[in-house]
């Protein structure tokens, strides 16, 4: 199974902040769509991403005056991403090494998409159930 998979059930929908953006607009956006990271992007060019291990770790650190600071004082610099040709475990062990929970997908140049752990844990569900399934039908027709 590939990324690619995923992302055409999931959608190739991205979230994406400027650099400049303040930090609590960001977080706005966060809240809104509940999800757990935005890309930080200028030009179609990701400079980095945003997560609420970012935000929680930067409040315990500088308080509340953050919130007016620019994401880009606050974001992942060193992004790592993937392709959709990438295979499923192969981005499992990747996130789970680097200890982050958001990966972005690259072509060429251009963003597609971004996965997060929780599509990877719902399309391994979906899967393993529609095994369950397959072996039901199997031993009924047996």
């Amino acid at each position: 199974m590939t990324v690619r998979a995923i992302l055409d059930t999931k959608g190739h929908n991205i979230q994406s902040v400027e650099p400049d953006a303040r930090l609590s607009a960001a977080i706005k956006i966060l809240g809104e769509r509940k999800i757990g990271a935005v890309l930080v992007m200028s030009n179609g060019r990701i400079e980095g991403i945003l997560s609420e291990r970012d935000i929680v770790r930067v409040l315990g650190e500088r308080g509340a005056r953050v919130l007016d600071e620019p994401v880009s004082a606050v974001m992942t610099r060193k992004v790592i991403s993937c392709r959709q040709t990438d295979t499923v475990a192969a981005i499992m062990e990747m996130m789970t090494l680097g200890k982050f929970r958001h990966l972005p997908v690259i072509e060429g140049d251009k963003v597609v998409g971004l996965i997060s752990i929780g599509d990877i844990v719902k399309w391994r569900v979906r899967e393993y159930e529609n095994e369950q399934e397959a072996l039901r039908e199997y031993i009924k027709t047996a």
